[in-house]
């Protein structure tokens, strides 16, 4: 799907919705926040008090060079001052605890939202989506999203309060000197809001780069020994060095013009200093104002341009905060799987085993159709293979069976009742499923293979794994069945196989599937297993997809299929017999063995 331009009107929607969903996300800590802010606006009232009462230390000096200073005054303003600068220090540690706390259980709440968003999604997103970039925005983007909350938001509203109270406080001291300071910094303004509105397709740009950069790492790591095998290193590498660089020159961008700011408002405090010096000096030699109103009012320029440069470092900082929640939520606005509103259930105990597809069509694209028409009736018990030639369709049947995917068109029936009446968690409970692609987690083999199964005893366990062949395996473990599966203590792919295939067995249910179950063992083993499956698939209807088709010859039910329908039924000697597709299916094969 091509990216849409930068500064687009949909881009400029998808921006606002995604700030307006931050503060909705915000909401169950508003009390918090609130707190927060209210507390860096005192700490931050309190440093305004502070230039007034040197102001009074000030004159009193000028005073005592011309007679006695009056240390008693002096001693009693310092002290006022001390306990105002130490309150604000307390209320803006407190502050920034608050800030922390928040912004910590909101990265907390947000990773698991994100977390059960990924399980409410269908399949054909993750088709379209890098694995590496769904998890830069839960691992990446959230951190940005927290890590700025909590550094630049109390900052923002201290200089906010700064600049608000500093302003009002220059205009009560003196009208003429706080025009000179205003107007001596208005450029800052004007600068700052354009450096803004130029770098924030860059922060945009660089999130989504990371985003590209993770999915690249994760796919070449994934398959780095095929990367290897394929002397693909350089390719991977000439790519990885052109998102790299693309993420290097956003960077650069976006820091130069944001890089800017700092010290361009340092400039115009300084220049602030100056002109009120001028004017200072000038108002003091006609009697309008006292020297002390000239230290006062330095403090106070510092105090308003401070801020302007703290609102300039926290709205950069903001801008990257913005580009990664509008990654997170345009993902968590993405559409969830089809809701469910049924109260049937099917009992796996109680389930005959009965499988109906009626005039089932189905396509991962609107126009494109995989599955065109495909009619069978499968009974209870009965071992049915499904094959035919790569794209063909079969693990998308399968898919469909188990309702990763919504059919476009007609119905699949178990026992009579349509699986759009029953949940996806009462259809997957109904179902083993062993695939072609292993999974193993880190954990110890018992856990693997009684995975979400708590009830299964290690008794069961040391059974199922004696029929499948792994006991004796398992038994020259260091310890056993509670071995941990981790990098230091490897399987080969036939263990992983028979490991899952274990896994398999010890769930009971009524219906099995078997994608390519035997694929990563060698022949010997295939054998083992083989007799284990058998053993598997009795009482079990079973839906077994194979490209050695000597593995299903003892199916009840071939289904050969070609193009997204059924093109031969029936068993191995019928379809022999009938010497079509699958009887040329199968002489391939042995003519490849033979030669």
């Amino acid at each position: 799907m091509p990216r849409r331009a930068m500064g687009t009107p949909e881009k400029a929607k998808d921006f606002k919705k995604s700030i307006s969903d931050l503060v909705k996300y915000c909401r169950p800590y508003l009390i918090a926040i609130v707190i927060a802010v209210i507390l860096a606006m005192i700490s931050s009232i309190l440093s305004i008090i502070g230039p007034d009462k040197l102001r009074d230390i000030t004159n009193l000096i000028t005073e005592g060079l011309m007679g006695s200073i009056n240390m008693t005054e002096i001693k009693r303003i310092s002290l006022i001052l001390l306990i105002i600068y130490l309150i604000s220090a307390i209320l803006g540690y407190l502050e920034q605890y608050i800030m922390a706390v928040v912004t910590n259980k909101f990265s907390k709440q947000m990773r698991r939202e994100i977390t059960e968003k990924i399980n409410r999604m269908p399949l054909r997103y993750f088709d379209k989506n890098s694995y590496g970039d769904i998890l830069s925005r839960v691992t990446n983007d959230v951190d940005t999203l927290s890590q700025t909350l909590n550094q630049s938001l109390g900052s923002l509203v201290s200089a906010i309060t700064l600049l608000i109270g500093s302003v009002i406080m220059m205009f009560v001291t003196n009208g003429i000197m706080a025009l000179t300071a205003i107007l001596s910094s208005v450029f800052g303004f004007v600068f700052m809001t354009l450096v803004i509105s130029r770098s924030q397709k860059y922060f945009d740009a660089l999130q989504n780069g990371i985003g590209k950069l993770n999915g690249h790492i994760e796919e070449m790591y994934a398959g780095h020994n095929v990367v290897r095998a394929y002397n693909g290193v350089e390719d991977a590498n000439e790519k990885f060095a052109m998102i790299n660089d693309e993420i290097y020159e956003n960077v650069r961008r976006g820091q130069f013009l944001s890089g800017l700011m700092h010290p361009f408002m340092g400039f115009i405090g300084n220049f602030g200093y100056v002109c009120v010096c001028i004017v200072g000096a000038l108002l003091t030699m006609n009697n309008v104002i006292d020297f002390g109103v000239i230290v006062a009012f330095m403090l106070y320029v510092r105090l308003f341009t401070q801020p302007l440069s703290q609102i300039a470092q926290s709205l950069s900082s903001l801008q990257s905060c913005a580009a990664a929640s509008e990654r997170v939520f345009t993902f968590l606005r993405e559409e969830d799987m089809s809701v469910e509103n049924t109260n049937i259930k099917l009992d796996p105990s109680k389930v005959k085993g009965d499988i109906t597809f009626d005039h089932v069509k189905f396509g991962y694209d609107e126009d494109k159709v995989i599955i065109k028409d495909f009619n069978v009736d499968i009974k209870s018990g009965e071992k049915i293979a499904i094959v035919g030639p790569t794209g063909a369709g079969k693990t998308t049947m399968v898919n469909l069976l188990m309702k990763f995917y919504d059919i476009k068109d007609g119905d699949i029936k178990i026992d009579g009742i349509s699986t759009k009446e029953l949940t996806r968690k009462n259809i997957h409970d109904l179902f083993i499923m062993v695939l072609q692609d292993t999974w193993v987690f880190e954990g110890s083999i018992k856990e693997n293979i009684k995975y979400n199964n708590k009830k299964v005893s290690d008794e069961d366990i040391e059974k199922v794994c004696k029929i499948v062949g792994l006991h004796h395996f398992i038994k020259t473990l260091p310890n056993g069945y509670d071995t941990v599966l981790s990098d230091n203590e490897t399987l080969s792919s036939g263990q992983k196989q028979l490991l899952t295939i274990a896994r398999g067995m010890i769930k009971n249910a009524p219906f099995l599937i078997l994608d390519e179950a035997t694929s990563s063992v060698d022949t010997r083993t295939e054998e083992l297993v083989q007799k284990a499956m058998d053993k598997l698939t009795e009482g079990r209807t079973s839906f077994i997809i194979a490209h050695r088709l000597s593995t299903i010859k003892n199916a009840d039910l071939i289904l050969m299929m070609q193009e997204g329908n059924i093109v031969e039924m029936g068993n191995h000697e019928e379809l022999l017999k009938l010497n079509g597709k699958y009887a040329e299916l199968y002489n391939s094969q042995f003519e490849s063995m033979e030669e």
